[in-house]
């Protein structure tokens, strides 16, 4: 699967925007990762999201609004269902695509207005990222981890669609070793 450099982007920030979600952690003393207007601007340094200017609660309280959305459409499997939320998405931020090249990176398209919002600018280049998967039909990459103690979103870009962990260094091999144990313990037992 092909994916331009800019819908690849864009597609890490949603992933990551879903994980600051409290309930992407599902051990004990699971917090929301975007708790507070400084946690926001670490996100948008991170993600070297453009043209952000000052933010404040406002700002704070409509990316939690958007990140829920898009927490909505890493739960559902149908894809006319995750179609209708990014549309959603994608129109009340006022999608105004224009191809830019800024910050060493070659042409690319950004989809938000120019002045938009940061939580305007993450739901149209994010929203469009998730349509161009649903639109080739890959809507079904978009997956939460298979560990039972990890709730972390990603996405499968592995050839043949077989990735089921977050991180396969640690989730994976954390089960990996457990069933090893679990086997040892049986087979001595």
């Amino acid at each position: 699967m092909l994916i331009p450099h800019d819908t690849r982007m864009a597609l890490d920030t949603v992933v990551d925007l879903v994980n600051t979600a409290p309930e992407a952690d599902t051990g004990e003393g699971a917090a929301d990762r975007l708790a507070d207007v400084g946690a926001l601007y670490d996100f948008v340094r991170s993600h070297n999201v453009s043209g952000v200017g000052d933010l404040g609660e406002r700002d704070l309280r409509a990316v939690r609004e958007v990140r829920s959305r898009f927490t909505e459409v890493f739960a559902t499997p149908d894809a006319r269902a995750a179609a209708d939320l990014i549309n959603q998405l994608v129109a009340a931020a006022g999608t105004t695509p224009q191809l830019t090249n800024h910050d060493g990176y070659d042409w690319h398209v950004h989809y938000f207005a120019p002045g938009a919002s940061v939580a305007d600018h993450l739901a149209a280049d994010c929203g469009m990222a998730l349509a161009f998967m649903v639109v080739a039909g890959e809507q079904d990459r978009l997956r939460r981890c298979e560990a039972p103690d990890c709730g972390h979103a990603f996405v499968d870009l592995s050839r043949n669609r077989s990735r089921r962990y977050c991180d396969s260094r640690t989730c994976g091999n954390r089960l990996h070793v457990a069933a090893y144990r679990a086997r040892r313990k049986e087979a001595a037992g």
